[in-house]
């Protein structure tokens, strides 16, 4: 087993190893380092006030849940762009530590240093990339595996990201391989400069693969317990800690429960239900505005506008 090595110290482009970085609050790297951290999936600012209020320590952006927010399957068919303005508005909402997901890293090695860049600047701090041929495809979604690019194209794009951001910014490699095939790429993607290994539900088919992997890679793995997968059902915190995950993401349960909500009252609204027997299962509409922050709003109203006699 080789050394253990909770995260690796990175070389940094010029415009990071001049800079100060001050944060109030422990990193994602900090609080990984102690034990296990649960990231539910978030994708715009509800979605993060809900989870900063329920107190949860951690945000993850989720990309399956980004794409469905705009109407489109998790395929990668939305851009850079896209991603980067959910990922803004999280931030927006709550200030608690973000890992994102950036995908393929759109485009090559240069495409995502780029990225990588950008997403830092939005505030995350962590992200997660993946050995897919782009445009890439949910593994849970599809019946075939899917298409992955050669290690030494991956080692090139993991280096290329590790090189372009702080060192304080997690970056967690993720792996759509399988078995012996996956544990050679995720020992060439710690070598190339990765903080962690991201072993999708499909990589492994025991918890016994994974202890395999995180004993032969040397690092701390994210896992990802998505809804209606086995890494859900049998993940406890006994066994997430027996196999060295850091990083529990929970990327769909939210996105599942909100749609379920949202369609089952739409369906009784256009049955004829009366909105008010509708609304009765709601959450109540003065919860909604102190959730939103009103009362907050209105104080800084007090605070900074005129009065109605000073006017």
């Amino acid at each position: 087993m080789p050394p253990y090595r909770p995260y690796r110290d990175a070389k940094r482009i010029p415009h990071y190893e001049t800079e100060t970085i001050t944060l109030n609050t422990p990193t994602l790297k900090d609080l990984t380092s102690r034990g296990i951290v649960y990231a539910p999936g978030v994708w715009d600012g509800l979605t993060a006030r809900l989870a900063d209020q329920a107190g949860f320590s951690a945000l993850c952006a989720s990309g399956f849940a980004i794409s469905a927010a705009l109407g489109l399957p998790d395929a990668e068919l939305y851009t850079m762009s896209e991603n980067l303005q959910a990922v803004r508005t999280i931030r927006e909402a709550s200030q608690l530590p973000l890992v994102a997901d950036i995908d393929t890293g759109y485009g090559n090695a240069v495409n995502a240093a780029r990225t990588a860049g950008k997403f830092v600047d939005a505030g995350v701090q962590g992200m997660f990339m993946e050995d897919q041929v782009s445009p890439k495809s949910c593994p849970i979604c599809v019946g075939d595996p899917v298409d992955l690019i050669s290690v030494t194209e991956a080692t090139g794009k993991i280096r290329a990201v590790r090189d372009s951001i702080p060192d304080h910014v997690l970056l967690i490699a993720r792996t759509d391989a399988r078995g012996d095939e996956a544990i050679h790429r995720a020992q060439a993607y710690v070598d190339a400069g990765a903080d962690m290994i991201m072993p999708v539900t499909k990589t492994f088919e025991t918890i016994d693969d994974w202890e395999r992997c995180h004993e032969e890679v040397g690092v701390p793995l994210m896992a990802t317990l998505t809804a209606s997968t086995w890494t859900e059902r049998d993940f406890t915190p006994e066994v997430l800690d027996r196999v060295g995950v850091r990083l529990a993401l929970l990327p769909t349960q939210v996105l599942m429960a909100t749609a379920g909500a949202a369609r089952e009252a739409l369906r009784r609204l256009a049955s004829g239900e009366p909105p008010a027997e509708v609304s009765n299962d709601a959450l109540a509409h003065h919860e909604f505005v102190d959730l939103i922050g009103f009362p907050e709003v209105e104080a800084m109203q007090r605070k900074y506008l005129p009065t109605e006699a000073s006017r």
